[in-house]
C-alpha cells in the first residue's frame, strides 16, 4: 500500500516558469484568483477590515526581524510545525492585526492559496516527457491537489460567520475535509518518491514545498479552536447525537434518506434506474465507464446506474464531480468489475484501482470488484474510495496485496466479503466495516498476511479503521497451510495508525501476538490498536503484543467511540442511504 512498500517477505525501507501553459491551466488560474477573493471576503466578513489588511501588508514589508504577535505565538504553539506557522502567518495580510479567532480563518485562507498556487505551478510541466510511472504519479498529484483545494475551500465556507455558514455544515465536516487534504498531500509525495525523472520530481517537490506541514497546522488550529469552544461554541466530542428509536430505524444509518434506504433494499429489477449497463446491448450503455461519463456532474439528487450481470473488464474512475452516484448490480459474483493493474506494471498504488470513486455520496450495492494481478505483482488495488459519505453494501472486494484502499473521508461497509494477503484493508479514511467477512488468502512463499495497514500520520486526524461485528476468516486455500503463513490483525503504516476490532469472530489462523511491527519500534508508542470483546480461537488475549499503544478495551464507553454513531457520525447521514447498520455497540 505505501508507494515503494513491498510484500512482507521482502525488506522494508527503514515547476518551471518558462514552460508554456497547458490545457486546464487557465481554469486553475481563475480558480486561484477566485479563491483569493473568497479569502478577502471571509476575512472582511469575520471582522478583519480592509484597513487592517493594508496595514498588515505594510508590516509584512518591514524586514526580517518582525516579531509575531501574542495571538500568532499562542495559535502556532498549538501546531506540530510552529516555526513554519509563525513565518507563514507573518507573510499573510491581516495576520499581524488579527486575534486568535481570526487566525483560524487566516490559516485556512493562506493554506488554500498555497495549494492553489501549487496546483497552478505544477500544471506548467504537464507537457514534459515522462515515463509511465512518472506520468501516473504526476496525474495522481494533480488530482489530489485539486481535491485538496476544494476541501479547503469548503472548510473556509463552513467557518464563515453564522449568517454566511451553510446550514448543514458542522465541525466534523471540517475535520474530515482537512484530514483528507492532509492525506492527499501525503499520497502525492509518496507517489513521487519512486519517480526516476529527476526534473519532474524536482519541479513537483518545489511546488509541494511545505504543503503537508501547512495543512497539518490548519488541522491543529481548527481542532483546538473547536475543542475549546473558541470557534464553533460546540465541543466536537460532546455533541448530542440522535438515537435510533424504532426497530425499522435500527437497520439504517441516519446519513441516508428514506429513498436511498429503500433503494438499498428493493430488488434491482424493480428499481427505475437512470442508466442501465448491459454487455449485450439491452441497456442504455454497454460499459460502466460510458455510463459514468454520461452521468451529470455535481448532482444533488441520487443518480442510479444499474449494472446487469456480466464480467466487465474495465478500470472505472468516478471523479469528485460525479456526486451521488449509486451503482447497483445483480449480486456478488454475478456483476463483476475486473482489472489487473499493479505497481509491477509501473503504476502508483493509487492508480492501480480497478474501481475508484471520489464523488461524494458514492454508493455501491451487490457487485464484485476484483484485481486479479496476483500476489507476485505486489500492490494491486481492487477498490479505492476517497468519497465522503460513501457506502459499500453486499459486495465482494477481491485481490491480494492492497485489496481495499479506504483512502480518505467518511465511509461505511456492510455485509461485504473482502479478500487479500498483505495489508489488504489500508488507507486513512474514517471507516467502519460492519458485519463483513475478512478473508485471508494464501500469500507468496515466506510472506505473512496482514489484514490492515492504517496510515494516520497526524494525531489531529479524525481517521482510523473500525472493524465491528465482523468475521476474520481463512480461505479454503489458506486453511491447510495456515501455520506456514501467519496472519496478523494489522501493522502500523504511519506513526499514528489507529485500528480497532470489536465484537468480531477471529479464526485460529490469527497469530497469537495479534499485531505485527512495521519496522522495529516504529510507531509502537504512538499507534492506537484496540480489541473489544472479540471471540473465537484467534481472539485469545494472553499472548498479545505488549506495545505502549496497544490496549485491550474493557469499557463500553471507550469502545463506543469507534461505532458508526460516534466515529464516522453515521447517524447523521447513513439513514438516507438505506443500508442496514447498527449505530452503537449492540449487534
Amino acid at each position: 500500500m505505501g508507494y515503494g512498500r513491498l510484500g512482507l517477505a521482502e525488506s522494508l525501507p527503514s515547476v518551471s516558469e518558462s514552460l508554456p501553459s497547458k490545457p486546464g491551466s487557465t481554469r486553475r488560474k481563475c480558480r486561484f484568483i477566485l479563491l483569493g477573493l473568497l479569502a478577502v471576503l471571509l476575512l472582511v466578513a469575520s471582522g478583519v477590515s480592509v484597513g487592517l489588511l493594508i496595514r498588515s501588508r505594510a508590516h509584512a514589508g518591514s524586514g526580517p526581524n518582525r516579531t509575531p504577535t501574542q495571538a500568532i505565538s499562542q495559535t502556532c504553539a498549538l501546531t506540530r510545525y510552529p516555526e513554519l506557522c509563525v513565518s507563514s502567518l507573518l507573510d499573510f495580510p491581516g495576520a499581524l492585526d488579527a486575534g486568535e479567532r481570526d487566525l483560524v480563518h487566516i490559516s485556512l485562507n493562506m493554506t488554500a492559496q498555497r495549494v492553489g498556487k501549487a496546483l497552478y505551478g505544477a500544471s506548467a510541466i504537464a507537457g514534459v516527457s515522462m515515463d509511465s510511472l512518472a506520468r501516473s504519479a504526476y496525474a495522481d498529484c494533480m488530482e489530489l491537489l485539486d481535491e485538496s483545494l476544494d476541501q479547503l475551500s469548503q472548510s473556509l465556507a463552513v467557518i464563515a460567520p453564522n449568517d454566511l455558514r451553510p446550514a448543514s455544515a458542522s465541525d466534523e465536516d471540517v475535520l474530515t475535509w482537512l484530514s483528507a487534504a492532509l492525506s492527499n498531500q501525503d499520497t502525492c509525495t509518496e507517489g513521487l518518491a519512486d519517480v526516476a525523472n529527476g526534473y519532474v520530481r524536482a519541479q513537483m517537490k518545489n511546488n509541494l514545498k511545505d504543503l503537508v506541514e501547512l495543512v497539518s497546522n490548519c488541522l491543529a488550529i481548527f481542532s483546538a479552536a473547536s475543542r475549546n469552544k473558541d470557534f464553533s461554541g460546540i465541543p466536537i466530542q460532546n455533541k448530542k447525537r440522535r438515537l435510533l428509536s424504532s426497530a425499522g430505524d435500527e437497520e439504517f444509518p441516519e446519513w441516508l434518506g428514506w429513498r436511498d434506504r429503500r433503494l438499498l433494499q428493493v430488488p434491482a429489477a424493480k428499481i427505475q434506474a437512470d442508466m442501465v449497463v448491459a454487455k449485450d446491448g439491452t441497456g442504455t450503455h454497454k460499459s460502466i465507464a460510458d455510463a459514468v461519463k454520461a452521468a451529470p456532474e455535481n448532482s444533488a439528487r441520487r443518480i442510479i446506474i444499474y449494472v446487469k450481470a456480466g464480467r466487465y473488464n474495465e478500470n472505472i474512475k468516478v471523479g469528485r464531480k460525479k456526486t451521488n452516484l449509486m451503482f447497483i448490480g445483480d449480486g456478488k459474483g454475478r456483476t463483476t468489475v475486473s482489472g489487473s493493474r499493479s505497481v509491477a506494471d509501473k503504476y502508483t498504488t493509487f492508480h492501480t484501482a480497478t474501481f475508484a470513486s471520489t464523488g461524494n455520496g458514492f454508493i455501491m450495492r451487490d457487485m464484485t470488484i476484483e484485481n486479479w494481478a496476483g500476489p507476485e505483482k505486489h500492490q494491486a488495488v481492487a477498490l479505492r474510495v476517497g468519497a465522503d459519505h460513501a457506502v459499500v453494501y453486499r459486495c465482494n472486494i477481491m485481490g491480494y496485496q492492497d485489496t481495499l484502499y479506504v483512502h480518505s473521508q467518511r465511509q461505511f461497509f456492510r455485509e461485504c466479503d473482502i479478500y487479500g494477503t498483505v495489508d489488504f484493508v489500508f488507507g486513512n479514511a474514517g471507516v467502519v466495516l460492519q458485519n463483513c467477512s475478512l478473508w485471508a488468502r494464501k500469500p507468496m512463499a515466506m510472506q505473512k498476511n496482514t489484514i490492515t495497514a492504517q496510515n494516520r500520520k497526524d494525531p489531529n486526524q479524525n481517521t482510523g479503521i473500525s472493524i465491528h461485528a465482523c468475521r476474520v476468516l481463512a480461505t479454503p486455500e489458506l486453511e491447510p497451510v495456515k501455520w506456514t503463513y501467519p496472519t496478523y490483525l494489522g501493522r502500523p503504516w504511519k506513526r499514528y495508525s489507529r485500528t480497532v476490532y470489536m465484537l468480531s469472530y477471529m479464526g485460529d489462523h490469527i497469530h497469537s501476538a495479534g499485531w505485527l511491527e512495521w519496522n522495529g519500534a516504529f510507531a509502537l508508542d504512538t499507534l492506537y490498536y484496540g480489541e473489544y470483546m472479540n471471540y473465537g480461537p484467534g481472539a485469545a488475549l494472553g499472548k498479545r503484543v505488549k506495545w505502549p499503544g496497544y490496549r485491550v478495551i474493557t469499557l463500553p464507553e471507550e469502545a463506543t467511540k469507534f461505532t458508526v454513531a460516534q466515529f464516522i457520525y453515521g447517524s447523521s447521514w447513513l439513514p438516507s442511504t438505506g443500508v442496514a447498520f447498527v449505530a452503537g455497540l449492540t449487534v
